[in-house]
């Protein structure tokens, strides 16, 4: 039997259901987490759910990265960063994408090789999209934040302690470059918000 056209929901208000839903996860943040923290990765090391909002009050570095890039000795600097500052409150968080195609194993090869190759500690996600229409929210909305999509692998996003775009950095800017760790370190003086 036919179901009459008129218990269906219009396209409209069938698009506006589905767009509501992930705003509703965002309600069950934790108070205090901004916007740009209100999303859900799984870890890379075992896949399991890590709430970005645990990283709230910290200065936060975005990273999408690759293990077979010109610019993948990057994670060595990249964790030498992490390590100076994490006690001052930064952290750098790792995302591994194949959008570039240069990111084509498992999340377990994937953790084996930045801990093995380059001892990675910092926190790292499974693999996911980063740009185009599959990218995942939190870069879809660095992306808008920005103006700038990653354009190659091991773009960088800043965010401050309260969780607001400070500034991006194309792939050509090192982890050791002074005018991102004069940045980094102009945030770290900030208080944190309370």
């Amino acid at each position: 039997m036919k179901t009459p056209s008129r218990f269906l929901p219009p396209a409209g208000l069938l698009a506006a259901l589905l767009l509501w839903a992930p705003a509703a996860q965002a309600t069950d943040a934790p108070p205090g987490c901004p916007a740009t923290l209100q999303h859900t990765f799984l870890r890379l090391q075992d896949e399991k759910p890590q709430s970005l909002c645990q990283y709230s009050g910290k200065v936060v570095l975005v990273v999408n990265t690759a293990s077979f890039c010109g610019f993948t000795g990057q994670y060595k600097g990249l964790e030498e960063l992490h390590t100076r500052y994490k006690d001052k409150g930064l952290v750098v968080l790792g995302f591994p994408s194949n959008d570039f195609s240069q990111e084509t194993g498992s999340n377990q090869q994937i953790a084996d090789f930045c801990e093995n190759t380059f001892g990675v500690k910092f926190p790292m996600f499974a693999k996911s999209s980063v740009k185009g229409p599959e990218a995942s929210p939190l870069f879809r909305q660095l992306a808008q934040l920005s103006g700038t999509a990653p354009r190659w692998n091991f773009h960088k996003y800043l965010l401050g302690r309260d969780g607001k775009l400070v500034d991006n950095y194309s792939s050509l800017t090192g982890p050791d470059n002074k005018g991102l760790v004069r940045a980094i370190e102009q945030q770290l003086a900030l208080p944190a918000p309370r």
